[in-house]
């Protein structure tokens, strides 16, 4: 099989390395010309582009199976509501538009910040999704949008990516809001702060690729319900010596449960 992965990042890297070692084509793609020798160790191809590149995109998917888009917008324009607007619509919304307008199999990883704090008693993919404007939830939406609205198309809703050996940590993240953000920042301090592990988020993404699953699924750990962000945080700043941070609750994610039941149901299990 031969599939196309726009946005290697972590999660996308991840997916390369599963795809390739039993013996698939992967095109990894990445805007930076700096990280081509990187992607080259996972991939078997890779290409240089944006995911707004119509052009580009129409050349790497090509002949494709499929095509997953792990793209993700850059953490440092992601705490400034203003930046949000720009760096969200390009990253989020422009790729998976251009993806979808090219290929009929396009499988997008997005995001529980579409539910906004949630309603009812638990969160599932019947939940509407928040009418916020923020940029977060209205592009991961818009992106989805597009992709679903292909016969092909496929959706999982994760919650914030960690585990991965260059990620940035609780601790750092928190020493870096308070060092260069005045230790404010965007999320609501009553989110129920989900996690997934990146190679759980990849086995996912294989898994619905894999099993040729269509339509929206929750891809978010939940066997246990986890901590506030107020908490968390406030203990890994109680811990670091630092003041808690201020949470300005431009960015909501559920405060409420979430359940995975539907891709539980077809399968897939978490490991991490």
């Amino acid at each position: 099989m031969r599939y196309v992965i726009i946005g290697c990042g972590n999660v996308g890297m991840e997916l390369a390395r599963r795809w390739t070692g039993v013996g698939h084509q992967v095109v990894g793609t990445t805007t930076s010309p700096d990280r081509t020798e990187e992607l080259s160790a996972v991939c078997t191809e890779v290409a240089v582009l944006r995911g707004s590149d119509r052009d580009a995109v129409a050349r790497a998917v090509d002949g494709a199976d499929a095509v997953i888009l792990t793209v993700s917008p850059r953490i440092s324009r992601s705490y400034d509501a203003a930046q949000r607007v720009a760096e969200y619509a390009d990253t989020l919304t422009a790729t998976a538009r251009t993806a979808a307008a090219l290929h009929p199999r396009v499988v997008f990883t997005g995001s529980i910040s579409v539910y906004g704090s949630g309603s009812g008693d638990l969160v599932t993919e019947v939940t509407p999704v928040t009418s916020d404007e923020d940029a977060s939830p209205r592009e991961f939406a818009a992106a989805e949008a597009a992709v679903l609205a292909m016969p092909g198309g496929a959706a999982l809703r994760i919650p914030d990516v960690y585990g991965h050996p260059r990620d940035i940590d609780y601790p750092a993240r928190v020493a870096m809001a308070h060092q260069l953000l005045g230790g404010s920042v965007p999320f609501s301090a009553d989110s129920l702060l989900y996690r997934i592990d990146y190679r759980d988020a990849a086995a996912a993404l294989a898994f619905v690729v894999d099993n040729g699953l269509t339509g929206l699924y929750n891809a978010v750990p939940d066997a246990v319900v986890p901590p506030t962000n107020e908490t968390a945080f406030g203990e890994i700043c109680a811990r670091l010596g630092l003041p808690p941070l201020t949470f300005r609750g431009e960015i909501k994610t559920p405060v409420i449960p979430v359940s995975s039941a539907r891709l539980r149901a077809e399968g897939f299990a978490f490991s991490h």
